[in-house]
Parts: structure tokens; C-alpha cells; sequence
């Protein structure tokens, strides 16, 4: 469908009966303007991760209950193509130097690698149990794939698939972050309650960062110039502001319950909280304290954000729209 520019500002609906109740301070309605919506193939059924090539314009949806990566050219407003037989997809990674897009199978506990220009498979690998997010380590071309209920971090060779080693970590594990100026991976380890910090050369955890007030660390968004992680807590409706050179939890702000996906707008110097609940906060984080300028019940199961640092646009796939599922794209209306 092509876009709609009528300037529409989102509205609160808090109160519609049916949605859970949004964080304790908001910062008042999302400062966001819808300016287009694309029709989504796949029926009404979960998404998971998704992943922008910004030079491109091309973004890769997991779509989890279809079993099928979607993808979509955000400036044409049009679906490219679908890459079926990807049961219970769940993690999906574009690595735009590589032209290749790489996602965890969930239902075959493997790791698929695409081409980005073509869709097609050029690679599938084991993983451990329930690969979930993924991560990419430029300098050693590497794919980390995170294995929630194995615990684990699976290492894989970019190019081959072949296994690089694996990194146990003692509980069930969230999202993995490639960390590029100290050149370290860090891991929100929700089964322990802390960061994990491992060496991705000798893929060792060489520290561990309490994680007090957040429990269920899952979801992570690095701000890499401050060195802050964006922790999301899915038990206590929490983001905690993780300073890893203080070691330590500098803030906690309220958000939607069990929220699940995170992105930081570097440029904008925003966070965005997607919630399973469908709630979707948004905060201001210039002084590295992040301060709440919005917060909204976007839509059942909006529960995955990216955004464009390019030009500040956010995208949400929603799996039940009026018309079916389809992707949002909105604008920073202030």
C-alpha cells in the first residue's frame, strides 16, 4: 500500500478496554506521525526480530508464525519478496558490507545465511537449542547466535557456517551486542540477572555486571559513544540504564509490561521500548539519563521497533492490523 501523509498523530488508547495498563510515567503521547503502512503477506500471526539495511532502504522481517523472512523496500512502500521453509524464524541480521542477511530457524535450531540481492540460501548451520537474536563481529567475521534455553552463544564463521566454538554462560540468555570500541560481546543473561562480557577472541565471559532492579534482563540497545546499555526487563516492566565502564545501574524508568525489543536512535539520541503488551515508549537520552517524552498502547502485538538513523523513521510490523498485518512507518513529530 502506498504511503498516507495526512499527518496522523497518534492517539492515546490507554483505556480501551482489553489493553494492559502503560508505564507509571509516560512523557504523554508518542511524538510520532504515521506516514505509511504496507500490506504484509503471511496472515495474522507473530513477528519477531527485524533488521534495516539503511543504504538500501531494505528491511527484513521475521515473521515467526508464517515460518517466513519478509522482505520490504521501505522507500517503495512494497514487498520484495517472502523466503519460505524458515520455521519459527526468530533472530534476523542484514550485514549490508556482506550483502547478506542471516537468521535463526528456531524450529530446526539452526542458523540460515541469505543473499541479500537475491534471497537465495547460500548456507544453513547447526546452533544450540532455541536460537533466538544474533549478532555479527566484523573483525572476525563472525555470527553469534544467542541460545536461549541452551544457555549458551553459538560462534559461527560468516562466510561458512562452520562453528567457531560456543560460550556457555550458565542460565537462559537475551539478546547478544557486538560492543565495537572495546571489540567485546556483551549478553543480558535474564537466567542469572546480569551482562555477560565475553571476549570474542578467546570466547571467554571475562566479566559479569549485576543487573539490580532488572529482572529478566532480555532486550538490549547499546548507546557505543557513552558506553550505556539499554537493558529491557520483561518481569518488572523496567529499562535500566547500564553504564558498563561504572559497572553499575544508573537508571530505571518504567515501561509497558514484558517489554521485548529495543532501539536507540544515535543521532536523535533517543531509545525506543517495544513491549509484548503492545505498549511502545520512547525516551529522550541526550544526557545519558534517559527521560520519558512518550509512551502509547501502539497496537496488539507491537512488540518489535527499528529504526532508521538515517532519517529517524520507525518501523513496526503488526501481525492483526484492521486490514491484516502490516508494517507501520512513522516520523518524529517533534
Amino acid at each position: 500500500m502506498w504511503p498516507r501523509r495526512a499527518g496522523w498523530a497518534l492517539t492515546a488508547i490507554a483505556l480501551v478496554a482489553g489493553c494492559s495498563s502503560g508505564p507509571a510515567t509516560s512523557g504523554g503521547p508518542l511524538p510520532l506521525r504515521k506516514v505509511a503502512q504496507v500490506a504484509l503477506p503471511g496472515g495474522s500471526a507473530r513477528f519477531d526480530y527485524a533488521s534495516l539495511d539503511s543504504g538500501r532502504g531494505l528491511l527484513f522481517l521475521a515473521h515467526l508464525g508464517a515460518g517466513e523472512i519478509v522482505e520490504v523496500d521501505v522507500r517503495a512502500h512494497r514487498v520484495v519478496r517472502t523466503i519460505a521453509d524458515t520455521p519459527d524464524v526468530h533472530g534476523v541480521l542484514v550485514v549490508p558490507e556482506k550483502h547478506r542477511v542471516y537468521a535463526t530457524v528456531t524450529g530446526r535450531d539452526r542458523l540460515v545465511a541469505l543473499d541479500e540481492d537475491s534471497g537465495s540460501v547460500l548456507f544453513t548451520a547447526p546452533t544450540g537449542t532455541y536460537p533466538d537474536g544474533l549478532a555479527y563481529d566484523p573483525v572476525r567475521d563472525a555470527v553469534w547466535t544467542t541460545n536461549e534455553r541452551a544457555g549458551s552463544e553459538s560462534v559461527l564463521d560468516a562466510d561458512t557456517g562452520h562453528a567457531r566454538g560456543t560460550v556457555t554462560l550458565g542460565g537462559e540468555v537475551g539478546n547478544v551486542v557486538y560492543d565495537p570500541g572495546p571489540d567485546r560481546m556483551i549478553v543480558a543473561v535474564q537466567g542469572r540477572g546480569d551482562l555477560a562480557v565475553i571476549d570474542p577472541g578467546a570466547l571467554s565471559v571475562t566479566d559479569r555486571i549485576p543487573t539490580p532492579g532488572c529482572s529478566g534482563p532480555h532486550g538490549q540497545a547499546l548507546d557505543a559513544a557513552r558506553q550505556l546499555m539499554y537493558v529491557g526487563c520483561e518481569d518488572d516492566a523496567t529499562l535500566a540504564t547500564v553504564d558498563l565502564a561504572k559497572h553499575a545501574v544508573t537508571d530505571r524508568n518504567s515501561v509497558g509490561p514484558t517489554p521485548d525489543v529495543l532501539a536507540y536512535d544515535p543521532g536523535a539520541q533517543r531509545v525506543y521500548v517495544a513491549a509484548e503488551s503492545g505498549w511502545v515508549g520512547m525516551f529522550d537520552a541526550r544526557t545519558g539519563h534517559p527521560a520519558p517524552v512518550g509512551a502509547e498502547h501502539l497496537a496488539d502485538g507491537a512488540h518489535v521497533v527499528v529504526v532508521d538513523p538515517a532519517d529517524h523513521h520507525s518501523y513496526f510490523p503488526i501481525p492483526a492490523a484492521a486490514a491484516g498485518p502490516e508494517l507501520w512507518e512513522f516520523e518524529p513529530s517533534a
